[in-house]
């Protein structure tokens, strides 16, 4: 365990969405975990071996390099790289969206930082955001003026 009092300060903050790229190690594209035939994670899965590291220490998903003295080798037939497989718990993955979406601590955080920020009621924020109302954000006087006889 770290020692607490090596720390004067911490500061917790948002990560930016080049952050979380850098911190990735690929992109999860299935929500399939594990084969119920072979127990083995399936690839660009949530469990895959090619994106969080191998599931045995100093082994490869195929099998084709085992022990340590194949470290840091990238298997050419299942692209895992052979490591421990404590790296499971320090990798992260990244999910590509089609559109931004809000997260839910943001929303339904009490009080809602999101709402507090923006200064729209809770429930208000809520229905915009799961599109059942709209914000009219600017209004263009002379357009509508235009289009009304």
């Amino acid at each position: 365990m770290a020692d607490v009092s090596l720390f004067d300060k911490i500061r917790i903050g948002i990560a930016s969405g080049e952050d979380i790229l850098s911190w990735s190690h690929g992109e999860v594209k299935k929500p399939e975990t594990i084969n119920y035939r072979t127990f083995k994670p399936e690839r660009d899965g949530l469990f895959c071996e090619r994106i969080f590291g191998p599931v045995k220490d100093w082994e490869c998903s195929c099998g084709r390099y085992k022990k340590i003295k194949y470290k840091g080798i990238v298997c050419e037939r299942c692209q895992v790289e052979v490591t421990r497989s404590k790296v499971r718990r320090e990798r992260m993955g990244h999910v590509e969206l089609a559109a931004p979406v809000c997260h839910i601590w943001y929303l339904k955080g009490v009080p809602s930082p999101l709402s507090l920020v923006l200064d729209i009621s809770a429930r208000l924020l809520e229905k915009v955001i799961y599109f059942a109302s709209f914000i009219v954000i600017d209004i263009e006087a002379e357009k509508i003026q235009e289009a009304l006889p």
